[in-house]
């Protein structure tokens, strides 16, 4: 029997979808099956440019209807922008290879300014280039700079006729290649300051537009290119002045939550790769799977990799209930692109250790994962800029909660429109959360549960009595600690907060608690070792210490679900 936790392409039936969306995904499974492993293989070792997939796309309309908003779509019913199913549609492209999430991730990066921009004419346009199976890019980072817009070097000379001609290059910037649009961010040479920003739409078939090369070895077209001289006319501006830095903040938010769930998609296809070769691979005699430390590695990392999709399918709630006055989304998102992709890092990390040389054989999904995923924590910022970003929330979220309507489980066929007006990108230390305390609570009675309940407490006793003074504030190193210890309250928070909501065994609840009790004995004792850690500071982290609750039968009622994965999937020939 399938693990229904786990996504399996043989038992795959996302019946909580409306009739087109669970076509279009199990069509898209279909279409990767139909392909089988040793093409998919072939095409990740060579390089291959995904022109098949993307006609595959193009004739099911799969961008186009899961990307075009309802305020775009001219009526189509099934087109709306909904996050839950782009969340499903993330782990399949994960779960096949992370080069085809690449290409839908960057096009849902460089639709982002136009569906947040007023300007009718390039919306219009960009429908009609998702209609006919067009990928986009967004043009923001430089190599000189990186992703520090306020140093652009894309400059627009107006032209006086209302435009501008627009001549810079931009870095890292995904279908520059072949995007029938792309959001180019830049500023303008007759105006300082954030008033000068601009956001507009360019081509890369146009002459002006100068593909350089793809900066990268891989089927993922991370290009280089520049623009000489391009002629940015009024209905290619999408943004202008402080509305082009915040539609490219903004863009972020939505788009780069997507790293979570295709993380996810990696893990799981390595997952089945990784038990059905330990339980079938035999050492002194017995089956690798016979010996303790590979049944805890293997565990650790099943457990681990439930504690990401509940976290991630939670998080979605929240992205799609957001609005004006409920903004805690910028807390979870953060915590998407870095907690969980970093836990996708571990789940790997944990399974290699146990099938060693096989992991780096060239007929294996294994072998690409284990490159892959650490790709992910890297695409937005790099983990230690999401943990700074996070701590902003600290103190509210741990010590100052509001009251909140209960958000509901999300999956039904609604648009999320504030996504794209979600107005200034600031005011993060203001956002009030509900009462992280409730989620524990409900599950005080399971003993690691309460262990990490006990540490979060602690948190908030360190946030009070021995915070970082004013000169430790500027010590990111000690800060980067203290964000590993708050973002385990919050991982481990929305986890429970799911695992209500879903039913989840309470066995494979608990394991995983298990885990996340020691993580946070283990950042407990990083702080405690750092250079400027006070001596009360000291103190307070190895106070915080715990052992996790052992119960060997536990622990083999939730092996039980591991072992069962082995030959549970494998990808056609």
């Amino acid at each position: 029997m399938a693990d229904q936790l786990l996504f399996n392409p043989r038992s795959y039936d996302p019946a909580h979808f409306d009739p087109e969306t669970r076509r279009l995904l199990r069509a898209t499974v279909d279409w990767f099956e139909d392909r089988g492993k040793r093409r998919l293989i072939e095409d990740y070792r060579s390089r291959a440019w995904l022109a098949d997939f993307l006609a595959f796309s193009a004739k099911e309309g799969l961008f186009a209807t899961f990307l075009t908003p309802a305020s775009a779509a001219d009526g189509h019913q099934d087109k709306r922008w909904d996050t839950a199913r782009i969340a499903a549609l993330n782990e399949i492209f994960g779960f096949y290879g992370l080069d085809y999430w690449y290409a839908w991730q960057v096009t849902i990066l460089g639709l982002g300014p136009v569906w947040q921009s007023e300007n009718e004419t390039a919306r219009a346009r960009a429908a009609e280039l998702l209609s006919q199976g067009e990928v986009f890019a967004f043009g923001l980072s430089e190599k000189a700079h990186g992703a520090d817009i306020y140093s652009t070097d894309m400059l627009l000379e107006p032209d006086g006729d209302g435009g501008f001609r627009a001549t810079g290059s931009k870095y890292y910037i995904g279908n520059g290649n072949a995007a029938g649009l792309v959001s180019v961010f830049g500023r303008r040479t007759d105006v300082e300051g954030p008033d000068g920003y601009v956001f507009f739409a360019a081509d890369s078939r146009h002459p002006a537009y100068h593909l350089v090369k793809n900066v990268v070895d891989s089927s993922k077209y991370v290009s280089e290119f520049r623009l000489e001289d391009y002629p940015v006319a009024a209905e290619d501006v999408l943004h202008t002045g402080r509305a082009a830095f915040d539609a490219a903040l903004n863009t972020v938010n939505v788009g780069k939550f997507n790293l979570c769930t295709g993380a996810i998609g990696i893990c799981e296809h390595a997952m089945y790769e990784a038990v059905t070769h330990a339980q079938n691979r035999i050492l002194y005699g017995r089956p690798v799977t016979a010996f303790p430390h590979v049944r805890r590695e293997l565990t650790d990392a099943y457990v681990r990799l439930i504690g990401m999709k509940l976290f991630s399918d939670r998080a979605v709630d929240y992205f799609r209930s957001a609005g004006p006055d409920d903004r805690r989304y910028l807390l979870f998102n953060p915590m998407t692109k870095m907690k969980v992709t970093t836990e996708g890092e571990k789940v790997i990390d944990l399974m290699w250790d146990v099938i060693a040389a096989k992991g780096f054989e060239k007929d294996t999904y294994f072998a690409q994962a284990a490159t892959e995923i650490r790709g992910l924590p890297k695409l937005e910022g790099t983990v230690h800029v999401n943990l700074a970003l996070i701590l902003k929330f600290m103190g509210n979220h741990l010590l100052n909660p509001a009251e909140y309507a209960p958000v509901p489980t999300r999956r039904d066929a609604a648009d999320d429109a504030f996504l794209f007006r979600q107005g200034p990108a600031r005011g993060l230390g203001a956002i009030r959360f509900h009462d992280w305390r409730a989620a524990y609570d409900a599950f005080a009675h399971l003993p690691n549960v309460a262990r990490l309940r006990e540490q979060a407490d602690a948190l908030c006793e360190f946030v009070t009595t021995a915070a970082p003074d004013e000169e430790q504030s500027r010590d990111l190193d000690l800060l980067l600690a203290v964000g590993q210890l708050f973002a385990l309250v919050v991982h481990g928070q929305l986890i429970l907060e799911q695992a209500g909501l879903t039913s989840l065994d309470e066995d494979v609840l608990d394991e995983l608690c298990a885990v996340l009790v020691r993580d946070f004995s283990a950042h407990a004792v990083e702080l405690h070792g750092k250079d400027s850690a006070t001596e009360d500071q000291q103190r307070w982290a190895l106070s915080a210490v715990r052992r996790p609750v052992v119960d060997t039968d536990r622990a083999a009622r939730v092996w039980q679900r591991v072992e069962a994965l082995a030959g549970a999937y494998e990808m056609a020939p």
